[in-house]
């Protein structure tokens, strides 16, 4: 059964960092690509970032361009996201993806297998 583990989430100032971070077990994601997205209340599930199987390429919503960094090593199945200079619109809960392709995707259709989420709230 394959199973993706978030943690790092929780309540922080807006201007202040978390890192989030999704283990993976059941299957090896180290030859697929994988993302982060995100859904607000009363909002539908958004793209946030996502990261290549060789991790040399990425890409993210225009909105966390400059302050979001993902990453991932592969040899402990895990992948990262670090956020830094936080909002109060980047309050959400956060999903990490595994996708069934090695290129990233900004669209959620590849990614088959998800995380339960962790919450980031960010107050003003």
């Amino acid at each position: 059964q394959v199973q993706l583990v978030e943690s790092g989430g929780g309540l922080v100032q807006a201007g202040g960092s978390l890192r989030l971070s999704c283990t993976a077990s059941g299957r090896t994601f180290s030859s697929y690509a994988m993302g982060w997205f995100r859904q607000a209340p009363g909002k539908d599930r958004e793209f946030v970032a996502t990261i290549s199987w060789t991790g040399r390429t990425t890409d993210y919503v225009d909105s966390v361009k400059g302050r979001f960094t993902i990453s991932r090593d592969n040899a402990k199945n895990t992948v990262y996201l670090q956020m830094n200079s936080l909002k109060p619109e980047d309050t959400a809960v956060y999903y990490c993806a595994g996708s069934d392709n090695a290129w990233p995707s900004t669209t959620i259709h590849p990614y088959h297998y998800w995380g339960q989420g962790t919450q980031v709230t960010v107050s003003s």
